[in-house]
């Protein structure tokens, strides 16, 4: 089994990169699931729209993962629960709208898909770590495989999840930071790791965002209106094969460029 998971889908010139993008690598790597971080995906590069995610489904993406602008477009509460195609993540508190995680079957087999927050730089959810240890007992008898979006700003909570979940997730990806690792690796207990998947968007700017406004920020320390960088595309993702028994057999990083 392959899946194809795609880093931070950011404002409308990621979701136009997934558009031009995913269709061709589908035909080439012929992934069985294919599974993308959105909550940037909104045309400002805030949170999700339905409009944004059609746009991704119809392109070729399954299921979509949020983070920590899950919510920052006003109506995103009103819907969001009623797709089971979105996860958002699982250790926010009980009253919020949404789901944390989803199983799919995929040949055959159950597939669950869990979005999980950080505790570092974006405390906004309870302890992933106890978080993934209960729902690891609840789930592991109705499925077959586990796949984590772990979306944290350190690389050492990052990591630190990846040899947690090692021989129980069948892969934990990190989100987030939007600057892909070179660090793919199958864990001893078979789990495939990396630290960030990165973004796809607008690869000119500062991490999706014109570059002049951080620069400028930076500068003089004013608050200032972050707009979603225009320019070159680049898609970014991970590719994940899978054995029947579990262990991931092959992980590779894949970036497609503008030229």
């Amino acid at each position: 089994m392959r899946w194809l998971m795609l880093g931070d889908i950011t404002g409308h010139p990621g979701v136009a990169a997934v558009a031009r993008y995913l269709p061709g690598l589908i035909t080439k790597h012929r992934p069985d699931l294919v599974l993308a971080n959105a909550e940037n995906s909104a045309q400002n590069g805030r949170g999700i729209t339905r409009q944004a995610a059609e746009r991704l489904y119809d392109a070729g993406v399954e299921i979509l993962t949020l983070g920590n602008h899950a919510f920052d477009q006003k109506d995103t509460a009103s819907w969001l629960g009623d797709d089971p195609r979105i996860v958002r993540p699982a250790n926010l508190h009980t009253s919020v709208p949404g789901q944390g995680y989803t199983t799919v079957k995929v040949k055959g087999k159950v597939v669950a898909v869990l979005n999980l927050i950080g505790p570092a730089g974006i405390p906004l959810g309870s302890n992933p770590f106890l978080f993934f240890d209960q729902f690891y007992k609840d789930i592991s008898a109705s499925c077959d495989f586990l796949f984590v979006d772990f979306h944290a700003e350190f690389t050492s909570e990052k990591l630190a999840m990846g040899w947690h979940a090692d021989g129980r997730a069948t892969a934990v990806i990190g989100t987030h930071t939007h600057v892909q690792t070179a660090d793919e690796r199958i864990l001893p207990g078979g789990t495939g790791y990396l630290t960030d998947v990165g973004m796809t968007g607008p690869r000119d700017g500062v991490l999706g965002v014109r570059k002049e406004t951080v620069i400028r920020k930076f500068i003089d320390q004013l608050p200032a209106k972050f707009d979603v960088a225009d320019g070159f595309l680049q898609l970014s993702g991970v590719l994940i094969d899978v054995s029947e028994s579990g262990r991931v057999t092959k992980i590779e990083r894949i970036q497609q460029l503008e030229q």
